[in-house]
């Protein structure tokens, strides 16, 4: 570790707080799918109900990323990760306390804007405290703890969910909250732009509005109709506001939330395209993993935690051995190594068989753990080194956007075909075929996990024929998605390999020689409280 130290000695503190919003955050994704039929059952609630529950947390996540990262550059990161993180403790209250569906909803859609924020800021966070091998160590740990969530989520949710009450998976987040915004408050410095200009409020309107279109319509296409009015008019409506948008940004210039610039970069839109890919390729992953452990083998929810152990530990040593790497191997080798493996683990699904005991899931499990672990760190950290250290929040949110776009595509898209592909093969089955015209109904519930209660309806002689098909189709159509999956993710290998490249990179982050701080120990470009500045460091450009 260097010898910098801070006013406030707030280096390691900024990495922890960051890390616990992140990891609180991103919980929040996964934790409620488990505690579903408790919600459902307290408040009489529809199916539609608790859809909401779970699309207004992803849209209110993935709306404000990049208009968080614009606002931090300009008015202090510090200052918005604290208001971010505000909203989202006292959003999670308001969840906690929820007397109805609709209430929860909407609470909901106000904690996904406080965690945007949160997740928007944090990288540039850490990237303004952390510099060279230490950068990479902290995005080690950033990358480790993404992934922790992710995988901790199911176990997490089931054990509070049994243990006290669906309500505690948001009122957890209370007391956790604020004692990270008092050691935010006490310990965490303030940065911003050196020469920040006024907001770009035109830019934040399209650019919201343009991806809540955009987010809403991959989640609720397959509910609405991929081509009925409201999900065409939207996908419409969200690509006239990007052109609006593109235009009024080229026009600003400089006063502009998002550099168009930066797409001449093309390490920037190997980055981008990288982390929606593997974003709409992994979460999906687990989310189907997760759900054929909970559906198909019959695993409570604690007991579907434990068994993403392997995949979890993986991740993290992965995280913490990819943070050594970031400084020492082209991250080009990092980043497409790791969807290769990625890969990999996704067509190990094919070890598993309708009587397969979940066992069969660990090779996958390895390897989905060590690609997802190794892609963590270098992402981050290339979020914010394609940009001039001023612009790291843009930059971080930009980033986070593609991420956040990749998870609805892929939720929606994979989940589309995880649906009818189980549906298909169900209904040409011969327990299927018995059924006549319900067959396709009657695999659309199994694939959406309600096969138990459906085989539990249907006359008691064929629920044997019945259940043997349904495991059948469940499987089959699982390790047929894992396979598009999987070549998805090989597409974002070759990316990686071929379009990250060093040379790309701002100067401020192309070695450990220009990574060293300057003699104030504050990376150019980066206004910190009480401390004298450099001038900015010239942007880099192609060679």
């Amino acid at each position: 570790m260097s010898g910098r130290t801070t006013p406030s000695g707030g280096r390691g503190w900024t990495l922890a707080v960051v890390c616990v919003a992140t990891f609180m955050l991103l919980l929040d994704l996964t934790v409620v799918n488990v505690a579903l039929p408790d919600i459902r059952d307290a408040f009489d609630a529809s199916f539609t109900s608790l859809q909401w529950v779970l699309d207004a947390y992803a849209l209110g996540l993935a709306a404000v990323l990049l208009t968080a990262g614009s606002l931090a550059d300009r008015l202090g990161r510090k200052r918005i990760f604290n208001a971010g993180f505000v909203g989202f403790v006292l959003a999670s209250l308001a969840c906690g306390l929820a007397n109805d569906a609709v209430m929860l909803s909407v609470f909901r859609g106000v904690q996904g804007l406080g965690g945007a924020v949160l997740f928007a800021v944090g990288p540039a966070l850490i990237g303004q405290e952390f510099q060279g091998k230490d950068r990479g160590k902290a995005f080690g740990i950033f990358g480790g703890v993404v992934g922790l969530s992710i995988a901790f989520g199911p176990l997490i949710g089931g054990a509070l969910t049994d243990g006290l009450s669906w309500r505690w998976i948001f009122l957890v987040n209370v007391p956790v909250g604020l004692v990270a915004l008092a050691v935010s408050g006490l310990r965490m410095r303030e940065s911003r732009a050196e020469s920040a200009v006024a907001v770009d409020w035109w830019g934040m309107v399209l650019f919201t509005g343009a991806l809540t279109l955009l987010v809403l319509a991959l989640l609720r296409g397959e509910a609405e109709g991929w081509v009925s009015a409201p999900i065409v008019g939207m996908f419409v409506s969200s690509a006239v506001l990007l052109v609006v948008f593109t235009l009024v940004e080229r026009r600003l210039g400089e006063r502009a939330m998002f550099q168009t610039v930066l797409f001449r970069n093309v390490t920037f839109n190997g980055v981008s395209v990288v982390t929606l890919v593997c974003a709409a390729a992994t979460m999906s992953a687990i989310f189907l993993l997760v759900s054929y452990v909970q559906n198909a083998l019959a695993f409570s929810p604690w007991q579907t935690g434990l068994r993403f152990l392997p995949l979890t530990g993986t991740l993290f040593v992965a995280a913490a051995v990819a943070g050594s790497l970031t400084t020492r191997v082209p991250q080009r080798l990092l980043m497409g190594t790791s969807l290769a493996l990625i890969a990999l683990g996704l067509s190990l699904v094919a070890l598993i068989g309708p009587d397969s005991a979940w066992t069969a899931l660990l090779p996958s499990m390895f390897g989905i753990g060590l690609g997802m672990g190794l892609f963590n760190p270098p992402r981050a950290s290339l979020s914010i080194a394609v940009a001039e250290p001023a612009k790291a929040g843009m930059a971080s949110g930009i980033n986070e956007t593609f991420q956040q776009v990749g998870v609805a595509i892929g939720i929606a898209g994979f989940g589309a075909a995880f649906q009818s592909r189980v549906s298909d093969l169900f209904a040409t089955s011969n327990a299927g075929r018995q059924l006549g015209s319900s067959a396709y109904e009657f695999g659309e519930a199994v694939a959406a996990g309600g096969g138990a209660e459906a085989i539990g309806r249907a006359p008691s002689a064929m629920a044997p024929a019945l259940q043997a098909a349904a495991q059948t189709a469940f499987v089959d159509g699982l390790i047929d998605v894992m396979f598009v999956c999987a070549a998805v993710a090989v597409v974002g290998s070759l990316v990686g390999f071929l379009f990250i490249r060093t040379r790309d990179l701002h100067e401020s982050a192309q070695g450990e020689a220009v990574n060293t701080p300057d003699a104030h120990g504050i990376p150019g470009g980066a206004v910190v409280e009480g401390l004298p500045v450099t001038e900015s460091v010239r942007s880099g450009g192609e060679r």
